[in-house]
């Protein structure tokens, strides 16, 4: 089916779902952890909508079409089914409905999602009327992709009536993600510096083999701040009896020890608060870094402030530092931070570096 779609990041996914008429339902394909599901909870974010998450591998018919109303049926003289609640909320007010799983569903749940994709309805009342969808509800399909899985062939005419693409782990997008939902600063930062570490094809491994994705960084993290292990605290530090075992359990071993080298480096390395809260500290070995050091620098700085903001203080040490740095650094981590206008962040970012930006253009004219 890969063949049949496009490739995208989430920001790119987001920016197309987001504009398309509600009527037109979003086939989303992908491999098991990359984050489909996060996407569309975000995209049910953007339009304010709930979303009804409906996971097509665990239901039997009876989840989709309901069961028969006997009652009703003697009454009415006529037989039709109840309705389940997920359907009936999508047809009664807006909302997000997230068919999930579609492809390891068994075919009679299949046949049922394809009538809602294609149809907008399923199933019939008292008097024979389709039950539709409401006209504000927008549908999401996904779908496993990849030769680990066991799934079953797409109906071309849901190809044909979906908008198609493949979901590419990103990154950059996981990172943005990752910085408003409580991913550790230290995770953060072992992603930033090793990307290739956020996904590993399990078909380029050992069947059965645990490898990394971005769902299982997530509930590392979540696991190691539920037991007290957050990552930021180790920093320099060893890890304490145990911490490797729970990493290798959710990313696998090499993904694991790399992560926990990470940790021990990191003493070494300027980070974002070294730069913004202890300037004159670190400023010598600031001078002994080389342009790929300083670029890490620079994405740590700009990920603590989209994430914490700037204090006039830290503002000071942050002109300091693209001082030392020069106009290009300076000119790189103003766009970064600037592009999500995010005002609460451009206005001191402004009062700080405004003047040595300006500077920097007119220099490079």
């Amino acid at each position: 089916m890969s063949n049949l779609s496009v490739s995208m990041s989430a920001t790119a996914i987001k920016n197309v779902a987001t504009r398309l008429p509600a009527n037109i339902a979003c086939l989303i394909q992908g491999p098991t952890g990359v984050g489909k599901s996060f996407l569309v909870k975000d995209i049910a974010k953007h339009f304010g909508l709930p979303m009804i998450d409906v996971r097509g591998s665990t239901m039997d018919e009876s989840g989709v079409t309901g069961i028969p109303d006997f009652e009703g049926s003697k009454e009415a003289g006529v037989s039709y089914f109840l309705t389940t609640s997920w359907f009936k909320r999508a047809c009664d007010e807006p909302v997000v409905l997230f068919l999930d799983e579609m492809n390891r569903a068994i075919p009679q749940v299949m046949q049922s999602f394809f009538q809602i994709v294609l149809d907008r309805e399923l199933g019939n009342d008292a008097d024979g009327n389709p039950r539709r969808l409401h006209p504000e509800t927008r549908v999401f399909a996904a779908v496993n992709a990849g030769n680990e899985y066991d799934v079953n062939e797409m109906d071309p005419a849901l190809l044909r009536r979906s908008w198609v693409c493949e979901f590419q782990s990103d990154a950059d997008d996981w990172l943005l993600w990752a910085a408003d939902n409580g991913i550790s600063s230290a995770l953060q930062d072992f992603i930033r510096v090793n990307p290739t570490e956020l996904r590993i094809d399990p078909s380029s491994v050992e069947p059965g083999k645990v490898v990394a994705n971005p769902a299982s960084w997530h509930r590392l993290n979540d696991s190691l701040d539920h037991m007290g292990w957050g990552a930021d605290q180790f920093a320099g530090q060893a890890v304490p009896e145990g911490f490797y075992h729970v990493c290798a359990g959710f990313v696998g071993t090499e993904a694991a020890a790399k992560f926990i080298d990470h940790l021990r480096s990191m003493s070494s390395e300027v980070t974002a608060t070294d730069v913004l809260d202890n300037w004159d500290g670190v400023s010598d070995r600031v001078d002994r870094t080389d342009a790929g050091q300083m670029n890490k620098i620079t994405d740590r700085i700009v990920a603590h402030m989209k994430d914490n903001g700037l204090t006039d203080a830290q503002g000071e040490n942050l002109r300091a530092f693209c001082e030392h740095a020069g106009g290009e650094v300076t000119v790189r981590l103003w766009t970064a931070c600037t592009t999500g206008n995010d005002m609460t962040l451009i206005q001191p970012l402004h009062k700080a570096i405004g003047m040595l930006v300006m500077t920097a253009a007119q220099t490079a004219k």
